[in-house]
């Protein structure tokens, strides 16, 4: 860095210093001026039908006509005769005709480039006439200071040959009923369509649950059926969408209305999946919530719940993303923001994901749990809670200690709860002043105890360890062989008591603290009898 700092500021030292040589100065390149923007919005395929289908929808003939590629009307009998094909086109589209909907059409301006087309062709749909199958086929070219798409001239001159010797078709007669442009009958009719299709599929999902709820024993605990609940009504969306598609794309009904309707089935579309991602998120949730638990595991519920939010949340961005880019709403510009935005949030976080990590890492590891007797670092106590950002331990002082799950993962964890068996190695003083005999005797009394006793490991073992300046001391190395604490503190009593009285009766005592203290006369002094 401070290489960097010395750079810098030579360099503003050189920029501040007056160069000797003349030198001619230097004429900013001159920006080319900003070319405004098609005003009927030809640049993109999707957005050319977009503008296309505003036009029919409004009856403009004229304007429709700017969509096709002929040549500008310079009189206004070539300016009817324009319009005249735009009528034309219009009542072929209705009759025959279909367009893709708008999610399937590109928004850049060179169009799909993968569709093995020349760069500046683009198929967007089709005629048919006499049973045959016209493409209708866009070409790009300049229109002014713009480069535009417009319905090419070869698919025009395709329809007029092949619109020979056939009845004409009609545009819509403008004493009809007009909705948004289209006769309120194809309206109804599409919308009747939608809704016999979804509302049959949606039905049929429903016998299907309540056929499999009644088969099943228990509902709850199956995941068979949590799925089917989960799955069938947004998959009967998801179908309904695709059949309408199908179905409405065949009626010989207003292109307006068809295409309108059509736009929206890629929102329906992205709806039915989010639908049915949300419920299946919250069927496999509930489920391992409940199994979780069944068996105690509650720090496991915190994160299942943390996740599937996570989860839905991810689900409804990427649909709203979707979902605008249906509409033509370019999100790459938000999507660079979103990401800087949350790199900014990450860093400005680091504890909170640190946190996060940690508790990840306690439930992955699972060094200690919910009911557990352990110490972290100078902490010793019982653990109450393992939640997102920090666990609970609660002291013998029955204070509550609260401890981040950063620091709790990186810290050295000792969890008593895992204990087996409990170490049993009391120090047992023998009195000075026994004999050999006496001692041979309490040390036997001690290993028989040991042995005696159904709750003890094997390898239990009792010998003389050490000869202190006040005892014997007997030392005893051996595990109860219990996992419970309370258990193990009635049976480590019991020993000791049963060690004592055994003791007591043989006669033996046990130490206590003593110091004998031997005076000697001193030199020269004559003891008195």
């Amino acid at each position: 860095m401070r290489f960097y700092h010395r750079f810098l500021l030579w360099l503003l030292m050189a920029l501040a210093v007056p160069v000797a040589v003349a030198v001619p100065p230097i004429k900013p390149a001159a920006e080319a001026p900003a070319v405004p923007a098609d005003t009927l919005g030809r640049e993109t395929p999707r957005s050319m039908v977009a503008g296309l289908i505003g036009a029919l929808a409004e009856l403009d003939y004229d304007r429709a006509a700017q969509f096709l590629d002929i040549p500008a009307p310079a009189n206004n009998r070539q300016q009817l005769n324009a319009a005249s094909q735009a009528r034309a086109f219009h009542a072929l589209l209705d009759d025959n005709g279909s367009l893709k909907p708008f999610a399937a059409l590109s928004n850049a301006d060179t169009g799909r480039l993968d569709d093995d087309l020349p760069a500046d062709q683009e198929i967007i749909g089709e005629v048919k006439l006499q049973g045959k199958e016209v493409p209708i086929l866009l070409t790009r070219g300049p229109d002014g200071e713009h480069q535009v798409w417009r319905v090419s001239r070869e698919t025009l001159a395709q329809i007029a040959a092949a619109a020979k010797g056939a009845p004409a078709a009609q545009p819509p007669a403008k004493n009809e009923t007009l909705v948004a442009g289209a006769p309120l009958k194809d309206w109804g009719v599409l919308l009747g369509l939608g809704v016999v299709v979804f509302g049959g599929l949606w039905i049929v999902s429903f016998i299907c649950v309540t056929v499999i709820r009644r088969l099943v024993a228990d509902p709850a605990a199956s995941s068979g059926y949590r799925f089917a609940e989960a799955a069938l009504p947004p998959l009967s969306l998801l179908i309904a969408v695709f059949v309408f598609y199908n179905w409405a794309d065949q009626l010989p009904v207003s292109i307006v209305a068809r295409q309108t309707l059509l736009r929206y089935t890629g929102v329906i579309t992205a709806i039915a999946l989010v639908w049915f991602g949300l419920r299946l998120v919250d069927g496999i949730a509930d489920l391992a919530v409940a199994r979780m638990q069944r068996h105690q595991r509650r720090q496991i519920v915190s994160v299942i719940i943390l996740a599937r939010r996570t989860v839905k949340f991810l689900l409804l961005a990427f649909a709203g993303i979707g979902i605008l880019g249906t509409f033509g709403i370019d999100v790459t510009t938000g999507i660079a923001a979103l990401g800087i935005g949350g790199i900014a949030l990450a860093l400005g976080a680091q504890k909170t994901v640190e946190n996060l990590v940690g508790s990840v890492t306690i439930i992955a590891d699972r060094p200690l749990q919910v009911g557990d007797f352990v110490r972290v670092g100078d902490v010793v106590g019982t653990v109450e809670d393992i939640g997102i950002r920090s666990s609970r331990i609660r002291t013998g002082e029955r204070t509550v200690v609260t401890v981040p799950n950063g620091d709790l993962s990186a810290r050295q964890i000792e969890n008593y709860a895992e204990r087996d068996r409990f170490l049993f190695n009391p120090v047992i003083a023998i009195a000075y002043g026994t004999t050999s005999a006496k001692l041979r005797e309490a040390i036997r009394i001690v290993q028989q105890v040991l042995a005696g006793h159904e709750k003890m490991a094997e390898g239990a073992r009792a010998r003389l360890g050490n000869i202190t300046d006040r005892a014997f001391n007997i030392e005893v190395f051996s595990y109860i062989d219990v996992p419970e604490f309370d258990v193990q503190v009635v049976i480590r009593e019991e020993l000791l008591l049963t060690i004592y009285e055994k003791l007591e009766a043989a006669g033996i005592s046990l130490a206590f603290p003593t110091q004998t203290i031997l005076y000697a006369p001193a030199e020269g002094v004559t003891q008195q009898p």
